[in-house]
């Protein structure tokens, strides 16, 4: 699953994203019967420009604004979970660093520890139509989310 997912066209928009954030150690009940380790993942983020009034004015099609995060694709394979009722878990944890960004971290069972990823700290948009996606199948939990666009309006 993981080749494939390596081997799959991707979108010129998108680019590779695999900054993990720091996760503090931790003791699971687990892990004296199942050696923990991370799981494996292949993510992507999505950039583009905002074409807003400003940069309408400012920039054009030759000299284009600069790209912004437009959202993230993550897809985190667990091959080996032990309990494959359960489905893993993901959260936004504020991030202590910087207010601009927040912690996403991916939970899941034994034998697997926690993976966390520091991304931008903007509102998602949940509408399936707008590319929001949270499915786990086949051992790969896939959450694909874009952030909302506010539309000024007077």
């Amino acid at each position: 699953m993981f080749e494939a997912e390596m081997r799959k066209d991707h979108d010129p928009s998108e680019s590779m994203f695999s900054v993990e954030a720091s996760v503090e150690a931790r003791k699971y009940a687990w892990q004296d019967k199942h050696r923990p380790r991370k799981p494996r993942y292949f993510n992507r983020v999505h950039t583009g420009y905002e074409w807003n009034k400003y940069n309408q004015t400012h920039y054009d099609k030759d000299n284009p604004p600069p790209k912004v995060v437009q959202g993230y694709k993550f897809n985190i394979f667990y091959p080996d979970l032990i309990d494959r009722t359960s489905a893993p878990t993901y959260r936004v944890e504020k991030d202590p660093e910087s207010d601009e960004t927040v912690v996403l971290r991916f939970t899941a069972g034994p034998p697997y520890e926690d993976v966390a990823f520091r991304i931008v700290s903007r509102e998602w948009e949940y509408n399936r139509r707008r590319g929001f996606r949270n499915t786990f199948d086949r051992g790969v939990l896939q959450l694909h989310f874009r952030f909302k666009r506010h539309r000024y309006r007077r």
